[in-house]
């Protein structure tokens, strides 16, 4: 293997990302600005996990120039980028966060690509993009112009941009779209963490929309294999089927990286009370703005690219593997 480069890497997915690659006999370059969004801690500790074949670069991904001399440096044949000011309510709050990571940010790693061209470069996206569409499964083809939060219309405008430098430059790009990633080493902000933490105080859950919620949840693991899988797999010149992304006019294509199943919010609190061994008491609320009361990923494209369907971690046997780790890391 060679080099790959991954923004984010002190993140959630990325850290899960690092490792696999790190095991698979990559070198890894992993840039993360450790911002206070959550605490720095538990992304420090999650480097610090991170062993031989691993360089750390604590930095703003935003800053000019930056991206562009590390990838100049490092010459990796890959580049993935997963650093993003994530969080569909904290964009109602907080907008200039996600101007400055989402759309500045972004717009370094792909000048940054221009200058120095690797093999495949990997962007991740989000299945907010797909906003207010009620026809499920989503499909990479289907039209997205009804983002329901600013974060997903910053995530819109990344395979917008991604989009014009693939064709302006002939950068070959991967557009990964991700539906409610959960496991262990997961954000403090994300409902099973939440859930999790109150579940064992026996404090209330707050369920938004009286739980008539359903989410496309996907396994950590399951995700960083879908994604390390596509590295060898980059936009060619013909589609691979009539359900494939590719661009007409560049190396450009969106993909769905989900379970392929959409779980009712009750059975995910349900398998959260397998797991502790404890009853949660619900606080049952309206819809949040911004949010959407379901999603559910067409995978068929993925499957098609890999030559084969994603490895599928059922939700009860997933959510114990997050239980675990929040135990014995004493998060509690």
């Amino acid at each position: 293997m060679g080099t790959a480069l991954v923004t984010g890497s002190a993140g959630f997915i990325g850290y899960h990302l690092c490792d696999l690659l790190l095991a698979e006999g990559w070198n890894v370059v992993g840039i993360d600005n450790l911002s206070n969004y959550y605490d720095p801690e538990l992304k420090r500790r999650r480097h610090e996990r991170l062993g031989r074949g691993f360089t750390p670069v604590i930095d703003d991904i935003a800053t000019p120039g930056l991206l562009t001399e590390l990838i100049g440096e490092h010459r990796p044949e890959a580049v993935i980028h997963l650093a993003a000011q994530a969080g569909v309510r904290h964009s109602i709050d907080a907008p200039r966060d996600y101007v400055h990571a989402n759309l500045v940010g972004t717009h370094e790693l792909l000048e940054a690509g221009r200058a120095h061209p690797p093999a495949h470069m990997l962007l991740a996206s989000t299945s907010s993009v797909y906003g207010a569409g009620t026809d499920m499964p989503y499909r990479e083809t289907m039209k997205t112009d009804a983002q329901m939060s600013f974060y997903a219309a910053t995530k819109k405008a990344n395979e917008a941009m991604a989009h014009s430098y693939a064709h302006l430059y002939g950068l070959p790009i991967t557009m990964f779209r991700f539906f409610t990633v959960y496991g262990p080493w997961g954000r403090p902000d994300m409902a099973l963490f939440r859930f999790t933490r109150a579940i064992l105080r026996d404090e209330p859950i707050d369920v938004y929309n009286h739980g008539r919620m359903r989410r496309d949840f996907t396994y950590v693991g399951d995700l960083v294999r879908g994604i390390v899988d596509l590295i060898a797999v980059p936009p060619g010149d013909a589609p691979v089927s009539d359900r494939d992304s590719l661009s007409p006019v560049a190396p450009h294509r969106i993909v769905n990286i989900g379970n392929g199943e959409t779980v009712e919010l009750d059975r995910f609190i349900a398998a959260i009370e397998a797991a502790t061994g404890r009853t949660a008491r619900r606080n049952l609320m309206e819809m949040q703005p911004g949010d959407v009361p379901a999603t559910w990923a067409d995978t068929t494209l993925l499957a098609e690219l890999l030559g084969r369907p994603l490895p599928r971690t059922p939700i009860e046997e997933g959510v114990r593997a997050f239980v675990d780790w929040y135990r014995a890391d004493n998060c509690i």
